[in-house]
């Protein structure tokens, strides 16, 4: 694995000449956000060795290179899920990359499920703390150099980017609300009991993506900022029947408020 990672890497630095400090991951029916980079190289998954292949609706599949708020940023326009039958080194697999090209800060973003009753459909929520429920541990396996074998995640989302975000976010009169995402394994969407344990063990909006991802960049001392699209409720008294194409709606509709706040944080870190 470690071969790959270090030939992916090797292949991009040969095919672009930037080299960003800053990496973005585009969840669910959120890769218009790419519209906003200015592009100046961009590569499909399929043409870049070792690379995993998006197959969920939603996802271009594009690895981009470009400008957003002044500055260099890498973006995955589309990611991998353990629920497509990729193992978690997978799913990770980016990520590993991403750390090889010398990236320092990770901005992720989803679609959730909310379940805390405060929240509506189309809120922003700043992810302060994750809870994983995966059936598979990504750093499962012999120790990645790249950290310790126990790392600590007492801060896996980064406190400074958060009081940025809620800063840039009143500063916009932009809404937002906070809680913590939880991740499943999928691909259905939760059950009335469901939706109710989780809320009761502290999370207050449900992925099926995101954890991962953020394990193994902490793992690789790469700092963290995150947003979940509520799409859908989970609340008691107003669960109703959910499709992907109305989540991917929903995650459109408030796409812009997003790529303020990701702008706005680039250019001022």
């Amino acid at each position: 694995m470690l071969k790959n990672i270090q030939e992916t890497a090797e292949w991009l630095r040969q095919h672009t000449s930037m080299r960003p400090l800053t990496a973005i991951v585009l969840g669910t029916g959120l890769g218009r956000l790419a519209q906003e980079i200015e592009i100046v190289d961009a590569f499909p998954y399929q043409d870049i060795p070792h690379f995993p292949v998006s197959t969920v609706e939603g996802h271009q599949g594009r690895l981009i290179f470009g400008r957003l708020g002044g500055k260099d940023v890498m973006a995955l326009q589309g990611r991998f899920h353990f629920y497509e039958g990729y193992d978690m080194k997978q799913v990770t697999f980016p990520v590993r990359v991403m750390y090889e090209m010398g990236i320092k800060n990770l901005f992720v973003s989803n679609a959730a499920g909310g379940m805390n009753p405060d929240f509506e459909i189309g809120d922003l929520m700043l992810i302060t703390d994750h809870i994983n429920f995966m059936p598979e541990h990504p750093l499962h396996g012999p120790n990645f150099p790249t950290g310790p074998r126990f790392p600590d995640m007492h801060e896996a989302y980064d406190h400074h980017f958060l009081q940025m975000a809620r800063e840039i976010a009143a500063e916009k009169g932009i809404r937002t609300v906070e809680g913590v995402y939880l991740a499943t394994q999928g691909p259905t969407f939760e059950t009335p009991s469901e939706y109710r344990m989780y809320h009761r063990w502290g999370a207050d909006a449900v992925g099926m993506s995101t954890v991962p991802e953020v394990i193994v960049a902490r793992h690789c001392g790469i700092r963290v900022f995150g947003i979940s699209i509520i799409t859908d409720l989970g609340v008691e008294g107003r669960i109703v029947e959910v499709s992907h194409e109305e989540v991917q709606k929903a995650a459109d509709a408030v796409q812009p408020l997003m790529a303020d706040i990701f702008r706005e944080m680039v250019s001022r870190i």
